[in-house]
């Protein structure tokens, strides 16, 4: 049906678990090089040198420019707005009437009456949906990923992480490399064009020498500004990171990927759906993994769940804020690492390569073992369920495989002994990256930081 809703496509299914988990959707794309040279050596260099990752085509941009652009802000996101402006920036968070978590974005203050959300797309639906029925005075542009869009990109955008990264920019930049916290964004010239930075840190080692930088400006600039980072990483070892590597940092990081979001119930939530349409990010994201449940909220996820709870602040008023308030005393999940055994890895991988089609294990891809955009697996404790595996893979500096989880706090110490149920119910759910296959487990130990050996 041309323009049909989100809520029109929903009305087609049983339930909203069906459209999410049993879609015939392909496998996660890759939106630029998977490698440059070979990803073990990608991601080793986050630790030992630099590495330079090129962002400017997997994500989309939308621009929010009006004197009610930091009034729209404060009202939908969980975060502060304190003192925000220009040059400042935050990891924004936007969640539905009843506090589940809708999305989230980088928010970059690009001028005090211009903002851009950077990332997926749910979160700055929401903000724009917001802001055409609340009648706030601010104009939104789009900048699509490539994937969406045959329009030359607005902006390019690098990022460089490491333990030597600060070294290279400071021979880019003849010195003149300006300090700037954490989270914090800056302005400086280098290779002749003049660019705008975020400090953060989605890889790299731990420590004060790291430092990582997220580097954007006007598209044209683009290969200059990548051939000054090229030619000033040289004698400091830099290395050019594709998409394989990537992705995988953000398991090491400590990054959760995109919640579900929490829209697809809500009677509060059906204008919104209506608004929405039918083939867009909120219809088409892909559930995977062996936590089956009938009811979609079993899988929506509050900011406490995600470890976001340090970032909501309820000095404000914001869409969710009563919701949250109401239940911030309640046990929920804590995010851990979850090491996974070499044996049973190796069983799980043989078992998928060589066993009679139908009879192995769901097979375990490398260094990303996500087949879906939102990974549920679960976790589990002397046979009792105590929370989910989410984004799983492999790093060299983690020398095996491991993932990210939200666990019940008893179950959420260092050392204790857990298994993830690897793979699907009944052989596997209709999803074309999904072999048949049989559920196994996979022995993990909890780890309350990064596993890295």
């Amino acid at each position: 049906m041309v323009n049909e809703s989100l809520q029109a496509k929903l009305a087609t299914y049983s339930k909203p678990v069906d459209m999410l988990r049993n879609a015939p959707l392909k496998l996660f794309s890759l939106a630029y090089a998977p490698q440059h040279s070979n990803w073990r050596d990608e991601q080793a260099a986050w630790m030992s040198s630099a590495v330079l990752f090129d962002q400017s085509n997997h994500m989309n941009d939308a621009y929010f420019k009006g004197p009610d652009v930091v009034r729209l802000m404060s009202d939908t996101g969980i975060n502060s707005f304190k003192n925000f402006g220009r040059n400042k920036s935050k990891q924004f968070m936007v969640c539905g009437y009843d506090g589940n978590l809708i999305g989230t974005s980088v928010l970059f203050g690009l001028e005090d009456d211009e903002v851009s959300l950077v990332g997926p797309s749910a979160c700055a639906n929401w903000v724009q949906y917001q802001a055409e029925i609340g009648g706030y005075d601010v104009e939104v542009t789009w900048d699509r990923r490539t994937a969406d869009s045959d329009a030359r990109r607005r902006l390019f955008r690098y990022e460089i992480e490491g333990p030597l990264a600060k070294s290279i920019l400071e021979k880019a930049t003849d010195g003149a490399l300006p300090e700037v916290r954490f989270f914090g964004m800056t302005e400086f010239d280098l290779g002749g064009a003049q660019v705008r930075a975020l400090k953060h840190t989605m890889a790299g080692a731990p420590g004060d020498d790291n430092m990582g930088l997220e580097i954007w400006g006007p598209s044209e600039d683009g290969p200059r500004v990548l051939d000054a980072l090229l030619s000033a990483g040289e004698e400091f070892g830099l290395v050019r990171g594709g998409a394989l590597a990537y992705y995988s940092s953000g398991i090491e990081s400590g990054y959760l990927s995109q919640p579900v979001p929490g829209i697809y119930t809500d009677e509060r939530m059906r204008a919104y759906r209506e608004w929405l349409p039918g083939d867009g990010y909120e219809a088409k994201i892909s559930i995977a993994g062996s936590f089956a449940s009938d009811d979609i909220e079993d899988y929506y996820r509050t900011p406490w769940d995600m470890d976001y709870g340090h970032i909501m602040k309820f000095d404000h008023d914001f869409i969710g804020r009563e919701a949250l308030e109401a239940t911030k005393d309640e046990p929920r999940k804590r995010k851990v690492w979850l090491r996974w055994n070499d044996e049973d890895a190796t069983r799980v991988i043989t078992s998928s390569l060589f066993s009679p089609r139908g009879t192995g294990a769901k097979f375990l891809d490398m260094p990303l073992g996500r087949y879906a955009r939102v990974q549920f697996d679960q976790v589990r404790a002397q046979d009792e369920l105590v929370g989910i595996s989410a984004m799983c893979g492999y790093t060299v500096n983690v020398g095996g495989f491991f993932s990210l989880g939200m666990l019940d706090a008893d179950a959420a110490v260092d050392g204790k002994e857990v298994s993830v149920v690897w793979g699907e119910e009944n052989g596997g759910t209709a999803k074309l990256g999904v072999e048949r296959h049989v559920q196994t487990e996979i022995r993990a130990t909890v780890h309350t930081s990064a596993p890295i050996r």
